[in-house]
């Protein structure tokens, strides 16, 4: 097995503990890695303006993939370093077709420096929280600087229920997914994932996946988890997740990554 050259691992629920705590085990783990050469990679949901509250966690990556793909931010220096962005028309037929579905979903759309929301939509961000409402979602659509990502809470739905229906409609030019938020659908380009934008990012440091250790927990995580070489779902993982993943670590209350990163730096030393 080669030794690993990139750690990718999901924030939430993965290598954050409950209440999105950067526990100092894992901030040592991250340490040692980047001290043996290891790059560490944030692949995440959130988008980049989280690590303007999270800085030690900014401290501790090299860069970090934000909006499940569409952004990539270098926390050091706080600059986007890409963006994928959703056609507003694209956006608004995939709105269209899912309310006609589900008549209770309210939406709302991340630009990457805020979420732009129709009234109803109540989603409260626990980190680097910044919306602004309009009257109308066509409203929405006209005044957004940029869509990343189409944000689609589903009241009183399972998310899991829900992330089946979407996807059984077959929604043209969007991927939908949900990184464990309670009834929120997150969705964006079609052919942007967490394991394309890593893939990118790697491949123009001449690495493969071979050399890459990825951490998951949630449906988001999938593409990630099946294109590393080496991957991990946690011990909380979504049933999705875990089938993606080649192995397991703890889980995210019991500092699963920072120990299975210990690991991989032990192999490597």
């Amino acid at each position: 097995m080669s030794a690993s050259r990139v750690i990718a691992t999901d924030l939430d629920g993965t290598l954050l503990a409950p209440g999105g705590r950067f526990t100092e085990r894992a901030q040592s783990a991250l340490a040692a890695a980047r001290e043996q050469g290891i790059a560490v990679v944030a692949v995440t949901a959130r988008p980049p303006r989280v690590f303007d509250e999270w800085t030690p966690l900014a401290a501790s990556l090299d860069a970090a993939i934000c909006a499940n793909g569409a952004i990539v931010y270098a926390p050091a220096e706080r600059e986007v370093l890409a963006t994928t962005t959703l056609h507003a028309e694209t956006a608004a037929l995939a709105a269209k077709t899912l309310r006609a579905a589900m008549p209770e979903v309210r939406f709302a759309v991340e630009t990457g420096f805020e979420v732009v929301a129709e009234a109803g939509y109540s989603r409260v961000d626990s980190v680097g929280d910044r919306r602004a409402f309009r009257g109308t979602l066509a409203a929405v659509f006209a005044s957004a600087a940029a869509i990343v990502k189409l944000l689609a809470q589903v009241p009183n739905e399972r998310t899991d229920t829900a992330l089946r229906a979407a996807r059984a409609l077959e929604l043209p030019g969007v991927a939908v997914a949900h990184s464990g938020g309670l009834g929120l659908l997150e969705i964006g380009p079609a052919g942007v994932s967490k394991a394309t934008a890593l893939a990118r990012w790697c491949e123009a440091r001449g690495i493969g996946p071979e050399a890459v250790a990825a951490f998951g927990d949630a449906p988001n995580d999938v593409p990630m988890l099946a294109w590393a070489g080496r991957s991990f779902a946690v011990a909380n993982a979504h049933p999705e997740a875990a089938e993606a993943a080649s192995d397991r670590c703890g889980s995210n209350r019991e500092d699963g990554v920072a120990e299975a990163v210990e690991a991989l730096v032990r192999e490597c030393a």
